[in-house]
C-alpha cells in the first residue's frame, strides 16, 4: 500500500514547527555567541571585565529568549548558551568583577 511519507518533527530533539521565528533565532544566536565568548574569556584572569559583561548580557538575552521561545530547538540552544554565559559570568566575577 503506497502512502505519502511525511517527516514527523515530533520525535526529534531539534524539532521545529515549520514557521520562521526571526526574533527567537536572533536571541538564540546572540545568547550562544555571548556564552561562548564569556566562557572562553573567563579562562584568562586579565579578561574578567569582558567575561563578566558578556556573561551578564548573555544571561539576560537567554532568559528573555526562554520566555518567548516556541520550539524545542530554540530552548535547547538557549539553555546551552545560558549555561556557558552563567559560568563565564561567575568566573569573571570571581576574578575581579564588572569593573
Amino acid at each position: 500500500m503506497a502512502q505519502a511519507m511525511r517527516p514527523d518533527p515530533g520525535h526529534s530533539l531539534l524539532a521545529t514547527d515549520g514557521r520562521p521565528h526571526p526574533l527567537q533565532d536572533t536571541l538564540m544566536a546572540v545568547t550562544l555567541f555571548l556564552g561562548v565568548l564569556s566562557f572562553i574569556t573567563a579562562q584568562f584572569h586579565s579578561l574578567h571585565v569582558l567575561a563578566s559583561w558578556a556573561g551578564l548580557i548573555g544571561i539576560g538575552t537567554g532568559a528573555f529568549g526562554q520566555f518567548i521561545s516556541v520550539t524545542t530547538r530554540e530552548r535547547f540552544a538557549l539553555i546551552v548558551g545560558l549555561g556557558a554565559s552563567a559560568v563565564g559570568f561567575y568566573l569573571g566575577m570571581f576574578y575581579g568583577g564588572l569593573v
